[in-house]
């Protein structure tokens, strides 16, 4: 079998080689990237690497070219038309490389009533994917737990969380669990033929009061909970480019949007997720 990975060299991509590698030989695995000099060290280490852009259907063709199974990860932006040509032209690439079965990964603000800006994009796919002749699974993260780690001097700095999401709670995964789901769903074909639509979430969801308590008990330091505006979080992180979109996510959250939880996690690898304190504990580092 021919497993492919786009967005291989991302913060998931990476994690999902990783992965994917614990599972079948890495000759198996081939990496379809926009820039091959990111990916040095995998061809270093053995891996088959492939240029392949999304804005350039040939050279998708190229890389897909004998693959049995694509994993899907798509490029960052926040433009939801960009993010469909993405991927109707990866589906056009798909058809005329021969690939017949695909593991998609996106993300779980997809309700019709979700004010996230992606959402049109989310929305969209399992759509899109229904009336395609492909066998697919959709996997669907939750938010990340990673960014949280980086996230902690400045929470301590501040003292507080200032999600703007009220009482709601909200859903985590850690990058590498999703990985390794997504690699068991790509090498088991009951896991990835039929349509599938999984969730991967940790055991329970977290409001921003237990958040900021397991925060203080990781770190030492006192984090309470102080929501700021929406407005105002989105001034905070305007200067970094994403706060308007990231404020959308949160207006997402304090509806009560992203606090979904599932045990798709367990069923896929037969074992449990880090919980958000374990994962805190064993990746931050005063």
């Amino acid at each position: 079998m021919k497993y492919t990975i786009t967005g291989a060299t991302g913060h998931l991509g990476r994690e999902v080689v990783k992965e994917l590698s614990k599972l079948t030989d890495s000759k198996n695995i081939r990496l379809a990237v926009r820039s091959p000099q990111k990916a040095e060290d995998f061809a270093k280490a053995g891996y088959e690497v492939m240029h392949s852009d999304y804005y350039d259907v040939p050279s998708m063709v190229e890389a897909f070219t004998g693959t049995d199974v694509l994993i899907y990860i798509p490029s960052i932006t926040y433009n939801v038309s960009k993010r469909i040509e993405e991927f109707e032209n990866s589906l056009e690439a798909m058809k005329e490389a021969g690939v017949k079965h695909l593991v998609d990964v996106t993300f779980m603000a997809d309700q019709a009533n979700n004010p996230f800006q992606l959402t049109g994009y989310y929305a969209y796919l399992p759509a899109r994917l229904a009336s395609s002749k492909l066998s697919y699974a959709v996997v669907k993260n939750s938010l990340y737990a990673d960014p949280l780690v980086p996230y902690l001097p400045e929470l301590i700095a501040r003292g507080n969380v200032i999600y703007p999401v009220g009482d709601q709670a909200m859903s985590f995964i850690s990058r590498k669990d999703s990985a390794e789901a997504i690699a068991n769903v790509a090498v088991r074909p009951y896991l990835r033929d039929k349509g599938q639509i999984y969730l991967l979430t940790q055991e329970k969801n977290y409001n921003m009061v237990e958040l900021s308590r397991i925060m203080t008990e990781v770190t030492g330091e006192k984090i309470g909970y102080q929501p700021v505006s929406l407005e105002e979080f989105a001034d905070i992180y305007w200067a970094e480019g994403d706060g308007d979109e990231l404020a959308s996510m949160y207006k997402a959250a304090a509806m009560g949007l992203m606090d979904g939880v599932t045990d798709d996690f367990t069923r896929i690898t037969g074992h449990t997720p880090q919980n958000m304190k374990d994962f805190l504990a064993e990746n931050y580092k005063k």
